[in-house]
């Protein structure tokens, strides 16, 4: 029970730069964080009646495994392509899919046209890790997503001292641009090490607040 209890907190702390990303949109625009399926797709009707999955922020779904003993979990996928977070599996949404589960593993989808940014593991959230972003793409469609930094402790942010990454993702061109965010600085660090991986390809980059593009 340890050993999975640690490998969620583990993720849990991986995606913190995407869940602090998600927290400052939803302060901005009202979306919550945990969204109901119904909230990106509408017009989809099975996915209006499920309730029993949420999307975490715009891009990951989620799908809890609630049944004891439980081999399998029978879930619906809205339109588009989406991975298996887990395996990177590709599928077509916009129909019900089956995925086999165990106690350690619940269901997580991610949505084609994704940047996941992933951090280093940490023991607590101010830890200093000497370690480079990683910014995962999911293909398969255009995407942008904007990565927030503030200092995490006060409210200095209402005074500009904040740093916001404006990713955008062409599919057709293989190509990732990045640009600081109007409005945005750069933070200590000045230079921000990344790595960018799609699929099996991976690309090393420094973001110093000029722009960069990453061809695969």
């Amino acid at each position: 029970m340890e050993t999975i209890c640690r490998k969620y907190l583990d993720l849990r702390y991986r995606m913190l730069p995407y869940l602090y990303s998600a927290v400052r949109e939803c302060t901005v625009s009202g979306l919550p964080v945990m969204r109901g399926l119904w909230l990106h797709y509408p017009d989809d009707p099975a996915a209006v009646a499920r309730a029993d999955e949420y999307l975490w922020g715009r891009d990951i779904l989620v799908a809890p495994v609630i049944e004891r003993g439980a081999a399998s979990r029978r879930l619906h996928l809205p339109r588009g392509i989406w991975y298996d977070f887990w395996t990177n599996e590709r599928h077509e949404g916009g129909r019900e899919i089956t995925r086999d589960v165990d106690l350690e593993t619940m269901p997580l989808y991610v949505r084609a046209g994704s940047i996941l940014p992933l951090g280093p593991v940490k023991q607590y959230t101010g830890e200093k890790v000497n370690e480079p972003l990683t910014l995962s793409i999911y293909p398969g469609a255009d995407g942008s997503f904007l990565l927030y930094e503030d200092d995490g402790s006060s409210f200095n942010y209402r005074k500009g001292e904040w740093m916001g990454i404006d990713m955008n993702w062409s599919d057709r061109q293989r190509l990732l641009r990045l640009t600081l965010a109007k409005g945005s600085r750069m933070l200590q660090p000045s230079r921000h090490d990344l790595v960018v991986k799609l699929r099996d390809a991976t690309r090393r980059v420094v973001f110093d607040g000029h722009p960069v593009e990453v061809r695969f």
